[in-house]
């Protein structure tokens, strides 16, 4: 079995070495834009898009006098692979799957936009369309195949083309398998660089043979069937106070000015802060419980439509438009799409498995007689079954009821894959996986 694994260090690089760095990725990032506008002219007149007709024009604009730059300060290969990368999202774009998926996440409707073609005329810019890229954004990067040929790596240090030279970065621990790419990004004014590796392992077996069931929740970012909790790290929450008044303060400078951008960026500082504060601790809560369960059952909870805006339209007003927003801010400061990604690709790294199971009526279930009623759950944390009095904490019975339904679903009473019932039945509590 092929597994695909990435390291990211930071990456040092001296002066000289930043300024060639931000030529390429400069290079990279106007080569979208152009790239982007002439596939917009091809969308208008119906022409196919895609990567080989895309690349094709890339010496085009080399040949271009007024872009004799691209030919000094950027590199051809990352070239090709951030064109390919504007292919793949244009094919993401045509891909009548993804845009399923984005009709039943009910996002707020945003003011139109359109891009303006050479002959005048304007085409709207829909949902999944490509997006030009700005510097301001504080966020680039190019990407580097074929590293044995361009690039190496001597102890703590990589070895880049394009006359970088040999440039320093943090290595935290070591790099397994064959380096296929490397990308160098910035972001924040910090830069990065990650190695794509690839190697062949067998087919692991998992050294644990429980299982667990897992409740997501804000006051508990995990409640597991095994009694066991973990609070939630609440990055954005710690660091609400000092962003808002760094965006107060941007609010009263004039847009785009040299003090605009400092301010801009102190914010982007913060916001980069937040994500490596919650990505760092996910990983961490993630890798503890893949290496003990050998099968985890989580909910697929749907967080865009969770944290949907509650302020309604112009006709019809919505209720506890504040509440809701401070909840939604909860719900998102969590993370809880990632943490289920962590743990999908770790119990693959492990020879786990990962079940997804419908969120309906896990809460509202009892996981003693299976009874299912509103009324069960009579407040936040506790449950009590109308039925035979089973009184626990709620999200510990969400987590078993969660559990059971995973084994429901594999089990030929449950079905498997899709089309299973909305009411799962539970086949009983198991605590290991068979």
């Amino acid at each position: 079995m092929k597994i695909n694994k990435a390291y990211k260090f930071r990456l040092e690089p001296n002066v000289e070495q930043q300024v060639i760095l931000n030529n390429l990725v400069g290079s990279a990032r106007f080569v979208w834009n152009q790239m982007l506008a002439m596939s917009f002219e091809m969308f208008a007149n119906n022409e196919f898009i895609n990567a080989t007709n895309l690349v094709n024009k890339i010496m085009d604009l080399k040949n271009n006098p007024d872009f004799e730059f691209l030919k000094s300060h950027s590199n051809a290969v990352s070239l090709q692979q951030k064109v390919r990368d504007l292919a793949s999202a244009w094919s993401r774009f045509f891909d009548p799957k993804v845009h399923a998926r984005l009709k039943e996440n009910k996002k707020k409707i945003r003011k139109l936009k359109f891009f303006k073609l050479a002959d005048g005329t304007e085409i709207q810019l829909r949902p999944l369309m490509p997006r030009f890229k700005r510097k301001s954004d504080g966020c680039d990067s190019i990407r580097l195949v074929q590293f044995d040929k361009y690039c190496r790596i001597e102890g703590n240090r990589v070895k880049l083309p394009n006359g970088i030279g040999l440039v320093k970065f943090r290595k935290s621990q070591d790099i397994i398998g064959t380096i296929k790419n490397v990308t160098i990004s910035k972001k924040s004014g910090r830069w990065s660089v990650s190695f794509g590796c690839e190697r062949e392992i067998e087919n692991p077996i998992h050294p644990s043979k429980t299982a667990i069931g897992i409740d997501l929740g804000i006051t508990k970012l995990i409640s597991t069937s095994d009694g066991q909790y973990i609070k939630p790290k609440n990055s954005f929450k710690s660091n609400q106070v000092k962003l808002a008044k760094l965006q107060r303060q941007l609010s009263r400078k004039v847009l785009f000015s040299q003090n605009w951008q400092k301010q801009n960026r102190k914010i982007q500082k913060i916001h980069h802060h937040i994500a490596n504060i919650r990505h760092d601790y996910l990983h961490k809560i993630t890798t503890n419980i893949s290496k003990n369960h050998a099968m985890i059952v989580v909910e697929n909870l749907k967080v865009v439509n969770m944290s949907q805006s509650a302020s309604g339209s112009a006709v019809q007003h919505g209720r506890n438009v504040k509440a809701k927003s401070g909840l939604n801010k909860l719900i998102l400061d969590q993370g809880w799409g990632m943490m289920v990604d962590m743990l999908e690709y770790k119990q693959h790294w492990q020879g786990g498995l990962l079940i997804k199971i419908n969120p309906r009526y896990t809460s509202q279930t009892c996981s003693q007689c299976q009874h299912i009623a509103k009324e069960n759950r009579r407040s936040q944390a506790r449950f009590e079954c109308v039925k035979c009095r089973y009184v626990a904490n709620a999200d510990f019975n969400a987590a078993r009821n969660i559990l059971a339904a995973g084994h429901a679903v594999l089990s030929a009473e449950g079905g498997c894959g899709k089309g299973r019932p909305m009411k799962q039945k539970t086949c009983g509590l198991r605590e290991k996986a068979t």
